[in-house]
């Protein structure tokens, strides 16, 4: 690897040019983010304790009440065999209710806050077009950048 001597004290810095940027739009910066945020967040805490919560009821039943799980229904289907066979029924209205969720109340959330973070995109891009063809993004009389 090539060494290169240090830098001298008299050698000219040249500062960089002055240009206005506008601040990125974030997303994360617009009131209705949070709200859908907020409510993915209601949904997923509810339905993680019904179905994690129902799941640790049935290891919790099977290990300490073993006697009741035992229990016949009728011929050899025992509660223990229809609390299980329950958690994929409990799993499969979860999955419902999610997408049902999604498709009710965060979709459009999402779509409308898409719609208007475009616009806005639009919106600048049309601007700097503009002020770029009016001739006001350099100002008059700077240099600007200048090829070798």
């Amino acid at each position: 690897m090539p060494e290169f001597p240090p830098r001298r004290e008299d050698t000219p810095t040249f500062p960089l040019p002055h240009i206005e940027h506008t601040p990125p739009s974030r997303i994360s910066d617009h009131p209705e983010f949070h709200s859908l945020r907020r409510a993915q967040r209601r949904f997923g805490i509810r339905a993680t304790i019904l179905s994690v919560g129902g799941f640790l009821l049935y290891v919790l039943l099977s290990f300490f009440a073993p006697l009741v799980m035992n229990q016949p229904l009728f011929g050899r289907l025992t509660i223990g065999l229809v609390l299980g066979l329950g958690q994929f029924v409990v799993m499969g209205v979860t999955s419902w209710c999610y997408v049902r969720h999604m498709r009710t109340r965060v979709d459009p959330l999402a779509h409308g806050l898409r719609t208007r973070l475009q616009e806005d995109e639009n919106r600048r891009t049309r601007q700097t077009a503009a002020q770029h063809e009016a001739g006001q993004l350099f100002q008059q009389g700077s240099r600007g950048f200048r090829t070798w």
